[in-house]
């Protein structure tokens, strides 16, 4: 169990949250959730003291052992990676230290014996016996091959570094785990290990942060909320928060709106009938009634979901597209070899390929941006087309324009009250509509491209990885966008929710053949047939 009292956390004049009382109790995993710069990964360092809080106190029971994944790649380039995972547990390393420098001296006391007596207690009471199997069982879910565990941490490249730490973490059963994105750099394969692996655990308290609904929704039985400077645990996954949170929100508004429009035919009353001798008891028991009205308290949170909307100008015709034996090669690599298939009109298709180049070429392709070495590819006349690239640097780098100006070159109509409206749908409003488009942060151009999209009024969306960089809020008003969107999709991306409820067809692009497939994206991933 780990428990705050009082606490509170404050930078500068800025505060992140306030008298914050919270307990996570043994057994139970907690989605920790809050908009960008809540302060989510602040409150896990708060918690491993990394960070101290300004008012308030975080308790754990000193019996307890607490493990977080660091993020700091480059910490143990010269430890050999069984020995960095092992590490997870500081006391069963340093015993296992100890004995190895022990049993090297060249003569050995009575004290000697009696010491590594003690410690051959202790490393059998930690489970050091099996320690380096444990760690190779989860470096190999993590889909680290078994030939890199006695290698340096700088012979890996830094996908791999990155497992590494997460197996660091997750190794010899801690009583609290603490996880700042730990899907991050995994594949499926190794997702859903992690997934099972936290849902195996029994007595651990797992807090964990991360934009993948889907990973919250498998493995919390908890959400806790960071907004409005407080910290509120619902019980139940992502899904069942966001639409019991949605609902609540919902129930307040119309409850507000019912009290106004009973304050207006008060107010209307009393002032129609207020100088009126024989109304003079009704209207001064309407004040009494007006008095006693309340509107519901509705905070400020700092949760902000954009509102996103693609639109087509026109219906695209029955015959949509054709790829036809495409091949290309990149840095003398071929990365597609005779590519073909056929898209129809409505079509909403996930792209799999364990080579993610492969798509992301594809893409170029069909957005006419690459040339492919041979093969072909056609259109229907009526289609039109809007590319979400990969890599979007080459629209803001280097371009002095405001956001309001960034966004005109792609509108037809250049009044700047339109544009205007576009931006402040994608939370640039205000004076933030004026910033500079070659200062944005990552998720910041993610919105601008989702403006530049939804102006195009294109009916197919060719989107390359397009849940890169945003928010929890964004990646849901994009998903929900999507699955309203009546046109066709081209798209990729890491998301499994999104995945699952986006597409309604599987492209998989393998080195030798490309599968088609009429199926949902679980259906294809967690079957045989492939």
């Amino acid at each position: 169990m780990i428990q705050t009292s009082n606490l509170s956390v404050q930078f500068g004049g800025r505060k992140l949250f306030e008298d914050v009382n919270v307990k996570f109790t043994s057994g139970n995993c907690y989605g920790i959730i809050g908009a960008n710069g809540a302060g989510k990964s602040t409150f896990l360092k708060v918690l491993t003291k990394e960070i101290e809080s300004t008012t308030g106190e975080v308790i754990i029971d000193k019996k307890k052992r607490l493990s977080f994944l660091k993020q700091n790649h480059f910490a143990h380039e010269n430890d050999v990676v069984l020995d960095v995972v092992i590490m997870g547990h500081k006391r069963l390393y340093e015993v296992i230290k100890e004995r190895e420098t022990l049993y090297a001296k060249s003569e050995f006391t009575e004290e000697d014996g009696m010491l590594a007596a003690e410690l051959e207690g202790e490393f059998a009471e930690l489970d050091g016996w099996d320690a380096e199997t444990n760690a190779e069982k989860i470096l190999l879910g993590l889909g680290i091959e078994v030939e890199k565990h006695t290698k340096l941490m700088s012979d890996l490249i830094e996908a791999d570094k990155v497992k590494v730490l997460l197996a660091q973490a997750l190794f010899g059963n801690p009583d609290i785990l603490l996880l700042d994105e730990p899907t991050n750099g995994l594949d499926l394969n190794a997702t859903t290990w992690l997934e099972n692996f936290l849902m195996d655990l029994e007595d651990t308290t797992v807090l964990v942060v991360s934009h993948d609904r889907h990973f919250l929704n498998k493995v919390c039985t908890h959400i806790a909320d960071i907004d409005y400077g407080k910290i509120k645990i619902y019980v139940g996954n992502y899904n069942f928060w966001y639409e019991s949170s949605q609902l609540m929100q919902e129930l307040m508004r119309n409850q507000n709106k019912k009290i106004e429009q009973k304050r207006k035919e008060l107010q209307d009353f009393i002032a129609r009938f207020s100088a009126n001798a024989s109304k003079s008891k009704q209207a001064t028991s309407r004040k009494k009634q007006l008095e006693k009205l309340q509107l519901e308290d509705l905070e400020v949170s700092n949760r902000k979901y954009p509102w996103i909307d693609f639109k087509p100008d026109r219906e695209a015709g029955n015959n949509l597209l054709s790829v036809s034996n495409i091949s290309k090669t990149i840095n003398g690599k071929k990365v597609l070899n005779d590519v073909s298939f056929t898209i129809n009109t409505n079509d909403k298709v996930i792209f799999i390929s364990e080579n993610d180049l492969a798509i992301t070429t594809l893409f170029k392709i069909l957005s006419g941006e690459l040339e492919p070495d041979s093969g072909s590819y056609t259109f229907g006349v009526t289609t039109s087309t809007s590319y979400f690239p990969k890599d979007n640097s080459e629209y803001f780098e280097g371009v002095d324009l405001n956001l309001i100006d960034w966004l005109r070159q792609y509108s037809k109509d250049e009044h700047e009250e339109y544009i205007r409206s576009y931006l402040g749908r994608m939370l640039f409003s205000g004076e933030e509509a004026k910033k500079m488009a070659n200062v944005l942060s990552g998720g910041e151009k993610v919105r601008c491209m989702l403006s530049k999209m939804m102006l195009s009024g294109a009916n197919v969306l060719i989107m390359d990885n397009p849940t890169d960089h945003l928010d929890l809020e964004s990646i849901t008003s994009l998903n929900k966008a999507l699955m309203r969107f009546n046109g066709t999709i081209l798209f990729t991306t890491k998301d499994h929710e999104f995945n699952e409820t986006v597409s309604n067809k599987i492209i998989d692009i393998k080195e030798d053949r490309v599968i088609e497939k009429l199926s949902t994206y679980d259906e294809y991933i967690f079957g045989e047939d492939k």
